[in-house]
C-alpha cells in the first residue's frame, strides 16, 4: 500500500511521525508531502519527504490573519456560546475563517505541488493533519482514500461550529444558502480540473485516527480509529542535568516557538516578566524552555529558573509537578501521558477561550486568558494545580485512558481494510499496489 502523509509545518508533522513509522516498518511505501522548508525535518525522522515549492506558511498570514482571529475569539466567548447562535454568527464565523485561515495556509502552490505528485506516485491513502486541506483534495484528484489524523481539539478546527453551520443552513431556502468553505474547495477542485466537488469528509476526513482518549473526542457519526499519543520530538538530546532530582517541585514554562515580541494579541514582553516575577516569589524550581527570541525580553532571570533553549519535553515533564504553557498541543498530550498537571494560557492564535473552559472539564488542568491575564490569577491557577490533589488524580485518569489505548502499529491493520474498503467502493477505483 502506498501511504502519503500531508503536513504544513514542523510541530504537525512531528505529530504524524509515530504513526508514519508504524505504516513503514509494517512494509507499505511511505512519502510525507510537504514545504521544502520542512523537508529537512522530515528526513531526519527517517522518512522520505517530498518537498512542494511553496513559501513558509507563516508567510501568508499577516495583519488580516491577526485581526481575524481577535474576531474570531471574540464571537467564540460570547455568541457562538450560546445554545443557538444566530445564522448571521454563524456565517460571519465561516466567511471569516476561509480567507483568514484555511486558504491562507493552504496556498495555491501547495495544493498543485500535492495534487502533482498524488497523481504521479497515485497513493492508496492520504492521510493529512487537520489543517492541511490541500491533503483531501489531492486524495479526490488522485482517486485515493484519504483519512484525517487528530491531534487536537476539533474546536480548534471550527468543528462544532461547522457542524451547526450544516445544521442551520440545511433550515434555509436554497437560494439564501452561502457557503464561504464549499465555494473555496469547489473552486479549488474545479481549477486543479478534478470533476469532483466538496462534500463534509473535505473537512473531517473519510475516517478519523484519533490521539485523544475517548472523554474528549466529539462525535461526527464518522469511523473513527483511537490510536495511543505517542510523543516524537524531533532530534534530541537529554541534558546531564534532568538526571538530577529536583529538590522543590518542578514547573515547566514552555511558549513554543512562534510567539514573539510581534505577535499582535498581547504584550508578550509584559506577560512573560509578570510570569518570571511570579514564579520567582514561588517556592518551586522552574524550566523555562523557551525560544531565544521570548529569552531576549527577559530583563532577569530569577534564582530559581533554569533558561533552555530546548529540552526534550518527554523527558523533561515526567520530572515535574506542573507545566504552564501556550496551549500547544503537543505538549498538552505530553503532558497527559505523563500525567502532569497544567496551566495553559489562552486566547491566542486559535486557542480560544471556549476552548480552555472545555479543556478545563477534564479536571486535569486550569486556564489563564490573555484578556484576563495578570500575575496575581496566574499564580492562583498554578497553586491550584500544584496543591489541589483532584488535579493530580484527574490526570493519572487521563493517563490511564491514553496508556489503554492501541499503540500506532496495532491500528495498522485496521487502516488497511479501511483503506481497501473505500478504494473498492469508488468507482473505477480499485488497489493500486
Amino acid at each position: 500500500m502506498r501511504v502519503m502523509f500531508a503536513s504544513l509545518e514542523g510541530s504537525h508533522f512531528q505529530l504524524m511521525v509515530p504513526m508514519a513509522w508504524a505504516l513503514r516498518t509494517a512494509g507499505h511505501e511511505v512519502r510525507v508531502a510537504c514545504k521544502r522548508d520542512l523537508a529537512d525535518a522530515v528526513t531526519q525522522a527517517g522518512l522520505t519527504a517530498v518537498p512542494v515549492e511553496c513559501p513558509p506558511w507563516q508567510e501568508g498570514l499577516g495583519r488580516f490573519h491577526t485581526a481575524a482571529i481577535a474576531r474570531c475569539n471574540e464571537l467564540d466567548t460570547t455568541e457562538l456560546e450560546q445554545e443557538r447562535p444566530s445564522w448571521e454568527t454563524l456565517l460571519a464565523y465561516e466567511s471569516l475563517v476561509v480567507p483568514a485561515l484555511w486558504s491562507r495556509l493552504n496556498r495555491d502552490e501547495m495544493i498543485d505541488g500535492l495534487v502533482e505528485y498524488a497523481r504521479f506516485w497515485r497513493p492508496d491513502l492520504v492521510l493529512w493533519e487537520s489543517f492541511c486541506m490541500a491533503g483531501p483534495v489531492a486524495a479526490l484528484a488522485s482517486g485515493a482514500a484519504h483519512a484525517r489524523l487528530v491531534s487536537g481539539p476539533d474546536m480548534a478546527l471550527q468543528m462544532g461550529v461547522r457542524r451547526e453551520f450544516v445544521r442551520r443552513s440545511a433550515e434555509l431556502p436554497p437560494e439564501n444558502r452561502e457557503d464561504p468553505t464549499a465555494e473555496w474547495l469547489d473552486s479549488t477542485l474545479e481549477r486543479i480540473g478534478c470533476d469532483r466537488r466538496f462534500d463534509e469528509t473535505m473537512l473531517t476526513g473519510q475516517w478519523i485516527i484519533d490521539s485523544r482518549p475517548a472523554s474528549m473526542r466529539e462525535d461526527l457519526g464518522l469511523t473513527t480509529v483511537p490510536v495511543r499519543y505517542v510523543p516524537y520530538n524531533g532530534r534530541c538530546v537529554v541534558p546531564a542535568w534532568l538526571r538530577e532530582p529536583p529538590a522543590r517541585p518542578r514547573v515547566c514554562l514552555t511558549l513554543g516557538t512562534s510567539i514573539d515580541s510581534d505577535y499582535a494579541l498581547f504584550d508578550l514582553d509584559t506577560m512573560l516578566n509578570a510570569l518570571m516575577g511570579t514564579l520567582a516569589e514561588m517556592d518551586v524550581e522552574v524550566v523555562a524552555a523557551i525560544a531565544p527570541t521570548q529569552r531576549a525580553l527577559l530583563r532577569e532571570v530569577p534564582g530559581n529558573v533554569r533558561v533552555v533553549d530546548f529540552v526534550p519535553i518527554d523527558d523533561l515533564l515526567p520530572t515535574c509537578a506542573a507545566v504552564v504553557h501556550h496551549g500547544g498541543y503537543q505538549t498538552k498530550a505530553t503532558a497527559e501521558l505523563h500525567a502532569v498537571p497544567q496551566v495553559i494560557v489562552t486566547g491566542w492564535e486559535w486557542v480560544s477561550e471556549g476552548m480552555g473552559r472545555d479543556y478545563e472539564r477534564q479536571g486535569t488542568l486550569l486556564a489563564v486568558s490573555l484578556r484576563e491575564f495578570s500575575a496575581e490569577l496566574f499564580r492562583e491557577r498554578l497553586e491550584r494545580v500544584l496543591g489541589d490533589p483532584s488535579f493530580a488524580e484527574n490526570s493519572r485518569r487521563v493517563r490511564d485512558e491514553l496508556l489503554a489505548m492501541r499503540t500506532p502499529n496495532d491500528i495498522v491493520p485496521t487502516i488497511e481494510e479501511l483503506t481497501a474498503g473505500h478504494l473498492a467502493s469508488a468507482p473505477g477505483t480499485g488497489p493500486r499496489s
